[in-house]
């Protein structure tokens, strides 16, 4: 039996009628009618398909053990952050609906493709930036729930690249894990450390997408910002960042993460005694950001 051009979409539509996966029958529905759907919408000619699938299996030959370019795909494509925002709406709707919190949930947003888990241990206080190019940052600040109330022994994983833009994944297998290390809150939810003054850097662009924003006339560059994990048993874990307010390309970021919440002023200090006692020899920076997690479901 044939079918005409019309009536291609509803027989591939049909042949899903023995799925017994409910979900991935709906999703790989969507999947199907959006993607006839652009097709009809363009008129898509075989030779432009050709080159989609041409760049999609560059796509795929250009990832690695340390190099994900779909997640960069994802990321330059806005997807990624639109699945962030969609999931933390889901996970903190009952926070959000309850009428006597203090305060919203932390926005979310990318994860990247640097976080490297098992990252060490750390007291608070210690300084994951010693050594590394940058400027000294100081971060500081509190965990608590929508109500107000502490979170202690609440772990934040955290993560950047060097004052280079740099992360250690970038560096050679010789490098091993710099700028990254995991704290624990104390018993008032507080938490600090030192690090570096982030600064802007380029998505790896060397390969397909890289090609793909050129053609977009876009730039590939990401504004500075310190990753964030804080997570804690009985809460929604939160992925996001801290973006420098004075960084450029707040307003482009080139994986659609800013959010204005998001978005720290670094205040720079001259030599002198730091907030923890330290006596600083060179300029440093100061950071504060509360963090507020939402009550698990």
């Amino acid at each position: 039996m044939t079918h005409q051009t019309a009536d291609i979409t509803q027989a591939v539509l049909d042949r899903l009628d023995g799925c017994t996966d409910a979900r991935f029958k709906q999703v790989l529905s969507a999947v199907i009618r959006h993607a006839h759907a652009l097709v009809k919408e363009v008129d898509l000619t075989p030779d432009e398909w050709m080159a989609a699938i041409q760049f999609l299996t560059r796509v795929g030959q250009t990832c690695d053990a340390k190099r994900q370019e779909f997640i960069l795909l994802s990321d330059t494509l806005g997807i990624s952050m639109l699945v962030v925002q969609l999931e933390q709406a889901r996970r903190s709707a009952k926070a959000l609906q309850d009428k006597t919190a203090l305060a919203t949930p932390t926005e979310a947003t990318v994860q990247g493709p640097f976080y490297w888990e098992g990252a060490p241990e750390l007291p608070l206080g210690a300084d994951i930036g010693e050594g590394m190019p940058g400027e000294p940052a100081y971060y500081s600040g509190r965990v608590t729930d929508t109500h107000g109330r502490p979170i202690a022994n609440c772990c934040l994983d955290v993560w950047s690249g060097d004052g280079e833009g740099v992360y250690d994944m970038q560096m050679g297998e010789e490098a091993g894990m710099r700028l990254r290390a995991r704290f624990y809150t104390d018993d008032e939810g507080r938490y600090r450390f030192w690090s570096i003054k982030p600064t802007y850097y380029p998505v790896p662009d060397d390969g397909p997408v890289g090609d793909m924003l050129r053609r977009m006339g876009r730039h590939p560059n990401r504004p500075g910002h310190i990753h964030m994990m804080v997570y804690r048993d009985g809460y929604v874990p939160l992925t996001t960042h801290l973006f420098a307010a004075d960084s450029p390309y707040l307003d482009s970021d080139a994986v659609f993460g800013v959010r204005d919440s998001l978005i720290v002023p670094y205040e720079k200090h001259a030599p002198g005694t730091a907030p923890d006692g330290r006596r600083m020899d060179r300029p440093f920076h100061t950071c504060q950001y509360d963090f507020t997690l939402a009550p698990a479901a």
